[in-house]
């Protein structure tokens, strides 16, 4: 039995079937874990969310800020944006069916010694901690209340984590964190707007990368992630990026956790216009 995570898809199916072509995956013996952003600006958003349904068992997704976009427009409290590609999935059959099940999905992800989150954890979280309030998040999703989360997930403040927060404020912070974050200060202060690599002197001063907070409390584990395209590949003994814009015209990335062997396929002929997001 293999584990394989898998970066950002984001609606590049036939891509995502090459990819798993080259790694000769047969599930339910293999499993994939899949960073989030299943959907959106690839072509195949419908067959990829449809496809990873399906696996049932054999497929552990996060949610990525593009899963929760498509949630939230599907809702009816935000409008579709220039360049997303969710037409197929608002107008399918089983349209309810793949969103109710997308929103039974985790926002982190934590077994066989990684942790996996769509963009990143704040410093101050364990990841014991980061778990228990991905939960809270997971909780409201599921249930009746989802409706109003979706009405006010939106928006950049608080920035920062208190343990006094309350309400969507708290849920705000935790979403931000695991599905938007790329940089925050030293004592988690997040900063959205860059979305370039993290070459020196290119950042807002104060500010770095998640992953390179100093006495980060999650540090012990290693944590797989995905959301930073201009990145691409990160392998550190503490961070996986596998975010390799393949929605851009690059590459799809896989890692095979027992061993950590990567996996690649080319993704030319897609969306290789724009910036990277």
């Amino acid at each position: 039995m293999a584990i394989y995570a898998i970066g950002d898809v984001q609606g590049c199916y036939d891509a995502l079937q090459r990819l798993l072509d080259i790694v000769k995956f047969e599930p339910p013996r293999d499993t994939l874990w899949l960073v989030g952003d299943l959907v959106n600006r690839g072509p195949q958003s419908l067959e990829t969310l449809r496809f990873v349904k399906n696996l049932g068992s054999a497929a552990i997704t996060v949610l990525g800020n593009h899963d929760l976009h498509l949630l939230v427009v599907a809702a009816g409290y935000s409008k579709k944006q220039h360049g997303d590609t969710l037409e197929d999935i608002l107008h399918a059959p089983d349209r309810d069916e793949l969103l109710h099940w997308l929103r039974q999905q985790k926002l982190m992800h934590a077994s066989d010694g990684y942790a996996m989150v769509h963009a990143g954890l704040l410093p101050q979280w364990s990841i014991a901690q980061a778990a228990m309030l991905a939960h809270e998040v997971e909780k409201v999703m599921r249930a009746g209340g989802h409706d109003d989360l979706m009405r006010d997930m939106y928006g950049n403040e608080p920035r920062a984590w208190r343990e006094d927060l309350k309400g969507y404020d708290r849920l705000r912070v935790i979403i931000n964190a695991m599905t938007r974050m790329r940089l925050c200060t030293a004592d988690g202060e997040m900063e959205f707007r860059h979305k370039l690599a993290p070459v020196a002197g290119t950042m807002p001063e104060g500010y770095m990368p998640w992953y390179d907070a100093p006495e980060r409390a999650s540090a012990d584990t290693p944590v797989i992630f995905g959301h930073w395209a201009s990145l691409g590949t990160l392998l550190r003994p503490d961070v996986i990026g596998l975010d390799s814009g393949c929605v851009w015209g690059r590459k799809l990335s896989a890692l095979r956790l027992d061993d950590r062997r990567t996996f690649q396929c080319g993704c030319t002929g897609l969306r290789n216009t724009g910036s990277a997001q």
